[in-house]
């Protein structure tokens, strides 16, 4: 399956991103990673960059794909999946209300609402 794996600066997307490389190799998925810029986020995309090459060295995903991509989260986002073959599209995102109810940010939902293909939550 070939996967793009959708990462901001925060934390939640260092989990996305363990949860996805597990998975990947479990599956033998072809696995591209694409940095959006959030600049509330934790990390700059610099950052996150370098923690992604970091995480699929250690993990021997020596053939995965890296890249940046430029403007507003979701639609660049979007975009790249539009621009590829992608079986699914992997985001983190998503906390429980205190009714125990999902809440979505404005990224998450747009991505949702909007990929061209599969999306899989990562909470």
């Amino acid at each position: 399956m070939n996967v793009l794996l959708g990462l901001g600066g925060s934390d939640e997307s260092v989990k996305t991103l363990r949860r996805t490389i597990d998975r990947t190799k479990e599956v033998g998925d072809d696995l591209t990673v694409v940095i959006v810029d959030k600049p509330e986020s934790k990390r700059s995309q610099d950052e996150t960059h370098d923690l992604a090459v970091e995480h699929l060295d250690e993990a021997g995903l020596d053939d995965a794909t890296v890249e940046t991509l430029e403007g507003d989260p979701g639609s660049a986002l979007v975009d790249y999946a539009e621009q590829g073959e992608f079986d699914e599209l992997v985001i983190g995102g998503g906390t429980l209300s205190p009714m125990g109810k999902i809440q979505l940010g404005p990224i998450t939902e747009f991505v949702l609402l909007n990929a061209p293909t599969t999306v899989k939550l990562v909470r």
